[in-house]
């Protein structure tokens, strides 16, 4: 690991992961961190979204994944740059999902791997490039888009896959990409759109 892992980032973790247990987040959280679950609403709001504005809404939603796209490769270039393992990897006693059911590392668990890609969270920065961006297009979300990229943060936690260094650095890179995108579109390619297509 090219850095260590504070203690503050080490006690929240295992709040998350190893105190603040139920049997219902064992069930929610691997349905929160699925990219599936994301891309299956995308997909629906953007077909409901052609159906009642047309293609001017497709186009908003071709903004915004791209913003995630972005995002998503920015998030990869640091992780192989950094090369963090994950707790699940590094930590006894980390409780995570594998093959479709819940495992414990045990107590005498020593880290088998040495380098990974924890950090940043590719979840949290693509979410929270997602959430940016929705709060930029539609402003009546505003007041709840942030929920989106918190649950998902949290989920990664309690799955093992990251520490809380590694989550609120995505949310910084994903808000980060969002605003850039936002700004080269609004000023550089929106105008360049034919109108019946611009948002």
């Amino acid at each position: 690991m090219p850095f260590h892992t504070q203690i503050l980032d080490f006690k929240f973790f295992i709040l998350a992961n190893q105190i603040f247990r139920k049997q219902w987040l064992d069930w929610a959280m691997p349905l929160v961190s699925s990219a599936a679950l994301l891309w299956l609403i995308i997909g629906i709001v953007a077909a409901f979204g052609f159906y009642k504005k047309g293609p001017k809404f497709l186009v908003t939603i071709l903004v915004i994944v791209a913003a995630m796209g972005v995002s998503d490769f920015s998030t990869g270039l640091i992780k192989d740059s950094i090369g963090r393992i994950r707790p699940l990897n590094s930590l006894p006693l980390t409780n995570f999902v594998e093959d479709g059911r819940w495992q414990k590392r045990p107590l005498d668990f020593k880290p088998n791997k040495e380098r990974g890609n924890s950090y940043p969270s590719a979840h949290a920065s693509n979410s929270m490039a997602f959430a940016v961006m929705c709060m930029i297009f539609f402003r009546r979300l505003r007041p709840w888009m942030l929920l989106m990229p918190l649950a998902v943060g949290y989920s990664r936690l309690y799955l093992g896959k990251h520490f809380p260094t590694d989550v609120m650095a995505g949310w910084a890179l994903g808000a980060c990409v969002a605003i850039s995108v936002w700004l080269i579109w609004d000023n550089f390619i929106r105008q360049k759109v034919p109108e019946r297509f611009r948002p």
